[in-house]
């Protein structure tokens, strides 16, 4: 069975690190490029960062440039998003999702999406 499930979310301080995993079973994830995307109460689903299959390709929406940074380990079938220097506005639930390619942030181009973890950044 297909499936992505996100965990390591949870309350943290302004300027504190939160390291977030996608953990991916029934498929070959080294085939496939993975995005993660938030989304806050009340917002549109927005797209943070992907990650190249091969690891050597990466985006990131700019709002998080310099703070957030994205890895894969193919052999643990995990994706990470280490997020530093976190702010309040990054409070949201949190999803991974897979596509062929990491060329867009649009979330119409991923499938198979994870439940999502929440991330909460508050003093």
């Amino acid at each position: 069975q297909l499936q992505l499930v996100e965990s390591g979310g949870g309350l943290v301080q302004p300027g504190g690190s939160l390291r977030l995993s996608c953990a991916a079973s029934g498929f070959i994830l080294d085939y496939y490029a993975i995005g993660w995307f938030r989304q806050a109460p009340g917002k549109e689903r927005e797209g943070v960062s992907c990650i190249s299959s091969s690891g050597l390709s990466t985006l990131f929406v700019a709002s998080v440039k310099g703070r957030f940074t994205i890895s894969r380990d193919n052999a643990k079938k995990t994706v990470y998003l280490q997020m530093n220097s976190l702010k309040p506005e990054d409070t949201a639930i949190y999803f991974c999702a897979r596509a062929p390619r990491c060329t867009t942030l649009r979330g119409r181009d991923y499938g198979y999406w994870g439940q999502g973890t929440q991330v909460t950044v508050s003093s």
